[in-house]
């Protein structure tokens, strides 16, 4: 059973707290859910945008704090769920202990990564977002 998840990208301020949220929201408590980033913009809150994102869908993120993903943090999650291959890379080769927690959101939708908004307009945070949406939506059918 995966009681401890946690939704990893590269700063903790975009995509995983997205991810994080929406996971929350749909697992309703039942499941401790958190995010971190493997080169964490630690401290900072979330973007703007996903911030903005979140509230047009009656989540309020704006408390969100990145936190670098570390051993210790990692090693205690049941699953760890990236935005793109780059982030398992980064996990599996610093602890490659953990590599069999370690998948991609998007691990039934041809494996496909969450492409990176940061910096770049609102539609590049919507299409984020409907990827993360679709992802949380297919880890919840097999939770």
């Amino acid at each position: 059973m995966f009681d401890k998840i946690v939704v990893i990208c590269t700063g903790n301020i975009c995509r995983s707290p997205i991810g994080e949220a929406l996971l929350r929201q749909q697992l309703g408590g039942k499941r401790t859910v958190i995010s971190a980033g493997i080169g964490a913009l630690s401290g900072h809150g979330a973007d703007p945008m996903a911030c903005e994102l979140m509230a047009e869908r009656g989540i309020d993120i704006s408390a969100h704090r990145a936190q670098q993903a570390t051993q210790p943090l990692l090693s205690s999650m049941d699953l760890i769920l990236t935005m793109d291959q780059t982030h398992n890379d980064w996990i599996n080769r610093n602890y490659p202990q953990l590599r069999g927690r370690v998948h991609k959101l998007l691990k039934w939708r041809q494996n496909r990564d969450v492409e990176d908004p940061y910096r770049l307009p609102r539609s590049a945070f919507e299409k984020a977002c409907a990827d993360i949406e679709a992802g949380v939506g297919d880890w919840l059918h097999k939770l």
